[in-house]
C-alpha cells in the first residue's frame, strides 16, 4: 500500500504552535527589580558621559520618582557592590552610609565576589556621575525615616562638596536633582534657613557657567526657603534680580509660577497671582503623578478666585484628586456665595488648622469683607427699607456704627443703590426703576448717539472704486469738445435747418 500524507494533521499542529506563541507574546513581562533598574540606569549614565548626550541622563532621572519608593538598605548595598566590583575608596565611602550587612548577606556577597574575581580585575572604575547618582538614591532613602534625617544632611553636604570639586559639565542634570535632595534633607531636619547661603553661592556659580538646569532648580530652592519663613519681600527681590531660564523643564516652570502666585497674592495683586497659578496648573505634571503639588496649586487658586470676586467652577470640587482635599475650601465658597457671615466664621474656625498648614489662612481671612458685601447686596435686593440694627443681626456685626460704615462704603463703591437715613437709623434701598423717566431717556439718547456715530464712521470707511473720477473727467472733457465743435459749425453755417431742430419754412 502506498504511504498517505498527513497534511491536515500537520496544519493543526502548526496552528496550535502559533496560538502558543501568541499567548506567550500576550503575557506581560514582569516589571524590573530595583537592582535591575539601577543597573540599566548606570549603563545609560555612562553612555551619556561617553557620547556627551544629556538625554540619556534625563531618561535616568525620569525614573527617580518611582524608584526611590522601592529602595532599602539591601537594594542599595547590592547596587553599590554590582557597580563597583573592585575595592576602591569610592566604594568604601558609599558603603559607609549604609548599615552593616547581615551574616547571610555577607556570605552571598563573599561567594559572589569569589566567583567574579577574574572579572573584577578587568572591570574599569565607573564614571563619577555614577557615584553622584548612587549618592542621590541614598539621600532619598535616608529622607524616608525621621531617625536618619541628620545622616541625610551630612551625606548631602558631602555630596555637594564632592560635586563642586569635580566640576564636570556632564554632571549638570544630576546636580540639579542633588540640590533638590539637599533642600529636602534640610527641610525635613528643620534646618532650611542654614542651607540658604549654599543656595545663593551655587546660584551665582550656575548663572556664570550658564548651567540652566541647576540655575532653575536653585532659584526654586531659594524661593521655597524664603516663603517657608514668610520672607515675601526678599523673595520678590530675588524674582526681580534674576531671570528664570527659558530652557528649564515644565516641572521647574510649574514650581516657579506657583511661588510667584503666592508672592503676588500676599501683595494684593490678585490678577497676576491668578495668571501665574493658571500657568502652574498647565505646566504641572499629571494629577495622578504629582497629586500633592496639584492640590496645593488648586487650593491657592480657589482662594485667589474668591478674592477677585469670582466663584470657582463647581466641577473643580468633583475632581477625583481634589475632591477630599478641597472639602474645607468648598464650604468657604458656599459661605462667600450666600453671603452668610456666620457660616463663614464657623467654617474658618473649624478648618483653621488645615488652612494654616496650607498657608492660606491669612488670605482666607481677607474674604470676610467679600462675605459682608455679598450679604449687603442680598439685603438691598430683598428690602426697600431696613434698619441698621437688623443689618447687624443678619450679618452678625458688632455694632450699628460698624453696619453704617460698611453700608456707606458699599454705597460709595457702587455695590448697592441705597441711601442712609442717619436720623432714623435705617437704610433706604433704590426701588425698581420704571419704564419711563429721565434715566431711561438718557439711556436711549446714549444708544441713539452711538448708532449715529457708528453710521457716520461706517460711511467714512466705505471704499470706492479706484480712478472712478477720471472716467467722469474724461466724459466731461468729451462733452465740452462736442459743444465747441457744434458752436463752430453753427458760426460757419454748415448745419442744416433739420440738424438745428427747425421744423421747415415759417
Amino acid at each position: 500500500m502506498p504511504d498517505v500524507e498527513m497534511k491536515p494533521a500537520d496544519k493543526k499542529e502548526e496552528k496550535k504552535d502559533d496560538k502558543k506563541t501568541v499567548k506567550e507574546e500576550e503575557t506581560p513581562k514582569p516589571p524590573p527589580t530595583p537592582n535591575q533598574e539601577i543597573k540599566s540606569n548606570i549603563v545609560l549614565i555612562e553612555r551619556a558621559v561617553a557620547t556627551l548626550e544629556p538625554r540619556f541622563a534625563h531618561r535616568v532621572l525620569r525614573t527617580l520618582t518611582s524608584l526611590r519608593k522601592r529602595l532599602d538598605d539591601t537594594v542599595l548595598r547590592k547596587a553599590v557592590e554590582e557597580a563597583y566590583v573592585k575595592d576602591s575608596p569610592t566604594k568604601q565611602s558609599l558603603l559607609s552610609w549604609l548599615p552593616a550587612a547581615q551574616s547571610t548577606d555577607t556570605m552571598e556577597v563573599d561567594s559572589a565576589a569569589q566567583a567574579s574575581a577574574p572579572a573584577a580585575a578587568a572591570a574599569p572604575e565607573p564614571v563619577p556621575e555614577v557615584d553622584m547618582y548612587l549618592r542621590l538614591l541614598m539621600i532619598h532613602h535616608l529622607d524616608a525615616s525621621p531617625s536618619t534625617y541628620g545622616k541625610a544632611i551630612e551625606l548631602s553636604q558631602q555630596t555637594v562638596e564632592k560635586m563642586q570639586a569635580l566640576n564636570r559639565r556632564s554632571m549638570d542634570p544630576i546636580a540639579a536633582k542633588v540640590w533638590y535632595a539637599l533642600e529636602r534633607a534640610y527641610e525635613l531636619g528643620s534646618q532650611l534657613a542654614e542651607a540658604r547661603p549654599l543656595f545663593l553661592a551655587a546660584q551665582r556659580t550656575a548663572s556664570l557657567r550658564h548651567d540652566d538646569e541647576t540655575q532653575a532648580s536653585l532659584i526654586n530652592r531659594l524661593l521655597r526657603s524664603y516663603l517657608e519663613y514668610s520672607l515675601y519681600d526678599q523673595a520678590d527681590k530675588l524674582v526681580s534680580k534674576t531671570v528664570f531660564p527659558a530652557s528649564a523643564g515644565n516641572p521647574q516652570w510649574a514650581r516657579y509660577h506657583y511661588y510667584l502666585g503666592r508672592i503676588k497674592a500676599v501683595q494684593l495683586n490678585y490678577s497676576a497671582a491668578r495668571e501665574n497659578l493658571q500657568h502652574a496648573i498647565r505646566r504641572a505634571p499629571a494629577a495622578k503623578l504629582a497629586p500633592g503639588f496639584y492640590q496645593a496649586v488648586h487650593k491657592l487658586f480657589v482662594v485667589v478666585e474668591l478674592l477677585m470676586g469670582d466663584i470657582p467652577d463647581r466641577g473643580l470640587f468633583r475632581h477625583p484628586v481634589l475632591e477630599k482635599a478641597l472639602i474645607a475650601y468648598f464650604e468657604i465658597v458656599k459661605a462667600v456665595r450666600t453671603g452668610s457671615l456666620a457660616q463663614f466664621q464657623t467654617t474658618l474656625a473649624k478648618h483653621a488648622g488645615q488652612f494654616e498648614a496650607d498657608r492660606t489662612f491669612t488670605l482666607i481671612a481677607r474674604l470676610r469683607q467679600n462675605v459682608i458685601k455679598t450679604g449687603i447686596r442680598r439685603l438691598s435686593l430683598s428690602y426697600s427699607r431696613i434698619s441698621l440694627r437688623d443689618i447687624c443681626v443678619k450679618l452678625h456685626l458688632d455694632s450699628e456704627e460698624d453696619a453704617e460704615y460698611i453700608v456707606g462704603k458699599a454705597i460709595r463703591d457702587k455695590i448697592i443703590d441705597a441711601t442712609i437715613v442717619h436720623e432714623r437709623g435705617w437704610m433706604e434701598c433704590g426701588g425698581q426703576k420704571g419704564g419711563y423717566g429721565p434715566e431711561i431717556g438718557d439711556a436711549f439718547s446714549k444708544r441713539i448717539g452711538y448708532c449715529l456715530q457708528l453710521h457716520n464712521e461706517s460711511v467714512k470707511a466705505m471704499r470706492y472704486p479706484l480712478n472712478a473720477h477720471r472716467k467722469e473727467l474724461a466724459a466731461a472733457e468729451g462733452a465740452r469738445e462736442r459743444e465747441k465743435e457744434l458752436a463752430k459749425e453753427i458760426q460757419e453755417g454748415d448745419l442744416d435747418d433739420d440738424e438745428l431742430g427747425g421744423g421747415g419754412e415759417f
